[in-house]
């Protein structure tokens, strides 16, 4: 009789079935697991090729050794942690920029974040002026110094809206939010000498960026008035002394000024087409605490307390270099009078209804001091002898002295200075050793800085 194979033939069968099966789910299952890891690690490289290689346009500013870059949480469509244009973000902007007292200024101040703009901001605060301020923390210098301000300025409830000059939409964007009535324009590529190293940076702040707030002012409805500032190097090669907004300024000695210079015809322009109320502030030598590391009696006193030896120039002709050192208190007193006797631009919609207020002032102490008196006042607060080393003025743009004369400003809002360098050196170094934890010398406390100062 016949053996049945049909039933091992039916399991066989029923076993390469089954064995069918498990190895599908297998690969789908498999399929499924490769594609998820595909996809996490595709994420994975878009995000780091986004924080680490941005779209190819520069901030407003260059560092000194090497480009800027931004992670894609700190470019201008960021700002903290919430999106431009979003409720929080608009929510933060309003309550800086609305004013505490009866017709107070809602003020936009671009670099807040800077030395002037960051006393100035808290000035116009404290008087009851909503003030937001906007800066693109480049690396000029350290930008935790301008950390720092940032965090001292939220203490008072001063949002900075982190973006840059050249980004047109989101200064449109602000202007949509904010109905500013003044715009303290000081954020600047700063500094004579770095402009020969990386010239394009003062093109692209100083001017570009200029224009560019210029081009969103004129079309916003109704326009704000703008104090911006310039800078006392305008006045270049020339020899009249004092200073005077009547001399020629035709003559800059370095291309920062020529970009200052070129700033002032620009406000010209725009005031005669467009109805732009602007005033451009002259600038001498501003120093004080929370100051520029990038200004010398910045660096002199860092490198005096760590006894390296400092550079004090002299002229071609052996002599002294002087400066009209300008007290940020004092400078502070002149941009907010520049605020309050602007005049309301005339345009509206981009079109000049009428003449617009167009004026120029310098800020100065009206009282050069050498340097070397200079280092002398520093050498007697830090209680520490300078290692000097004195040197020829080199051709760098760098003018051998400067001197304001401030009848015009006294005149018109009664700008006066008050704060003669000795005084102001000390409201300095007490700052600086605080900030930097510094025990002085005179005592075994460190010193404590005083925010009134």
């Amino acid at each position: 009789m016949p053996t049945d194979t049909s039933k091992p033939m039916k399991l066989e069968r029923y076993n390469s079935y089954i064995r069918k099966v498990h190895s599908t789910k297998l690969l789908n299952a498999s399929s499924k697991f490769l594609f998820r890891v595909t996809l996490l690690i595709a994420l994975v490289l878009i995000l780091f090729f986004t924080i680490n290689y941005p779209p190819l346009s520069d901030n407003t500013h260059s560092a000194p050794h090497h480009h800027h870059r931004h992670s894609f949480l700190s470019t201008s469509l960021f700002s903290g942690s919430s999106l431009v244009g979003g409720a929080a973000w608009e929510k933060q902007v309003r309550h800086s920029s609305t004013p505490r007292r009866v017709n107070g200024f809602s003020v936009l101040v671009t670099g807040a974040a800077g030395f002037i703009g960051s006393h100035c901001s808290l000035a116009l605060k404290k008087r009851g002026d909503g003030v937001l301020g906007l800066d693109n923390f480049n690396d000029y210098y350290d930008p935790s110094l301008k950390r720092a301000r940032q965090n001292l300025l939220s203490k008072h409830q001063i949002f900075i809206v982190e973006g840059d000059l050249n980004d047109g939409p989101l200064l449109t964007k602000l202007f949509d939010v904010v109905p500013f009535t003044h715009v303290l324009h000081l954020a600047a590529q700063a500094g004579v000498r770095y402009a020969m190293q990386n010239p394009q940076s003062y093109v692209k702040s100083n001017i570009a960026g200029f224009v560019n707030l210029l081009e969103v002012a004129k079309a916003v409805n109704p326009q704000p008035a703008i104090v911006w500032a310039s800078s006392s190097s305008v006045y270049g090669l020339n020899t009249e002394n004092p200073f005077s907004e009547h001399d020629r300024t035709d003559r800059p000695a370095s291309l920062y000024a020529a970009t200052k210079k070129a700033g002032e015809e620009i406000a010209h322009t725009y005031n005669h087409i467009y109805g732009l109320s602007l005033t451009g502030l002259r600038f001498f030598t501003v120093y004080g605490p929370w100051g520029r590391p990038d200004m010398a009696y910045f660096f002199f006193t860092k490198d005096i307390l760590q006894g390296k030896p400092i550079d004090i120039y002299r002229t071609q002709d052996h002599k002294a270099v002087a400066r009209d050192f300008t007290y940020i208190d004092d400078v502070v007193k002149g941009c907010l009078g520049a605020l309050d006797t602007a005049e309301k631009s005339t345009g509206s919609g981009g079109k000049k209804k009428g003449p617009a207020q167009l004026r120029v002032y310098n800020l100065g102490n009206t009282s050069p001091v050498p340097v070397g008196r200079l280092v002398s006042i520093l050498e007697g607060l830090l209680n520490t002898k300078a290692k000097k080393h004195v040197i020829t003025l080199p051709r760098n743009g760098d003018v051998p002295y400067t001197h304001a004369n401030v009848t015009l400003a006294y005149k018109d809002f009664g700008y006066k200075p008050t704060t003669d360098l000795a005084s102001g050196l000390r409201k300095f170094v007490k700052w600086y050793v605080s900030y930097f934890g510094i025990e002085s010398k005179h005592s075994n406390e460190t010193q404590h800085f005083d925010e009134s100062s």
